[in-house]
């Protein structure tokens, strides 16, 4: 089975986004992940615009897996998106 597309917004300080980043890798997965806070002013201001295309609120971490967007370090969910036990 062809793993989705998983891409994820976080910051480089924040606790749920590490806990994510180190969910997404013991599980294998691969995905492209934008560290925002680490990024240059105009950068930053592009990667913001589009979080918040997926996420309104414009809140960390900001997960697209396939269709689906998660925000906020939700395991089952994450789980769930990806297709996995």
């Amino acid at each position: 089975m062809q793993q989705k597309n998983v891409t994820l917004y976080s910051l480089s300080t924040c606790s749920h986004c590490k806990a994510t980043k180190r969910f997404l890798d013991e599980c294998t997965i691969q995905y492209r992940a934008t560290d925002v806070d680490l990024l240059g002013r105009e950068e930053r201001a592009a990667v913001l615009e589009e979080v918040r295309r997926f996420n309104p609120r414009c809140s960390f971490p900001t997960i697209i897996i396939g269709d689906t967007v998660i925000v906020g370090f939700k395991e089952k969910e994450i789980k769930e998106a990806l297709e996995i036990g």
